[in-house]
């Protein structure tokens, strides 16, 4: 039986993309060399739901389901910038720019997609939900010198407003693991169609 590793995402433009990119580009010559294994700028994305192996025969189910959480929801914008690491600056994990959305519509539209998911017997995600889109992972093995070199180079690169990104669809995508990195595809779409307030 063949398994497809997916997720539930938003994608961004391709403009967004760029600008990501040279956020990487600043973040690389101040971090430490070798310390942080860098997403490739067109693969980054908003995760909502991140699904695991699932058969490939569950995947109209899944579109279908998606489908139905998303149809309610109306477009909205989300704002991208500064930058930060998680769990924190002193030992840092993952790098990443931030999203905020204030209206609640983001948070509202993961909240569906998790609840239309954990109908189909995927597992409740423990952690809340903190939007954000991740530029890298670091290294194993990291010298603690490296790591807080790393967590400085996050906290002083000054990482102002990035722009905003339109949400009018959310895609369930299949990534591939790679020896150069994880490379997704679409495998659909699912709009948002719910009217906006006159």
């Amino acid at each position: 039986m063949e398994k497809v590793r997916t997720f539930v995402a938003i994608n961004l433009s391709s403009e967004m993309k760029e600008r990501l990119m040279d956020v990487q580009q600043r973040l690389r010559r101040s971090a430490p060399p070798e310390t942080v294994r860098w997403v490739r700028p067109q693969g980054i994305h908003l995760t909502l739901k991140f699904l695991g192996e699932v058969p490939a025969s569950q995947i109209p189910q899944i579109t279908a389901a998606l489908r139905e959480a998303c149809r309610v929801h109306t477009p909205f914008t989300f704002t991208v910038g500064g930058v930060g690491c998680f769990p924190n600056p002193r030992s840092p994990r993952v790098v990443w720019v931030g999203v905020e959305e204030e209206s609640g519509a983001l948070v509202a539209l993961q909240k569906s997609v998790e609840k239309a998911m954990t109908r189909l017997g995927f597992p409740r995600e423990s952690r809340p939900f903190h939007p954000h889109l991740t530029l890298g992972r670091t290294r194993k093995g990291l010298r603690n010198t490296d790591r807080r070199r790393l967590g400085d180079a996050i906290a002083t690169a000054g990482v102002g407003l990035l722009g905003e990104v339109s949400v009018d669809a959310v895609y369930l995508m299949r990534s591939d693991l790679r020896p150069s990195g994880a490379v997704y595809t679409a495998l659909a779409e699912a709009r948002l169609e719910g009217e906006r307030a006159p």
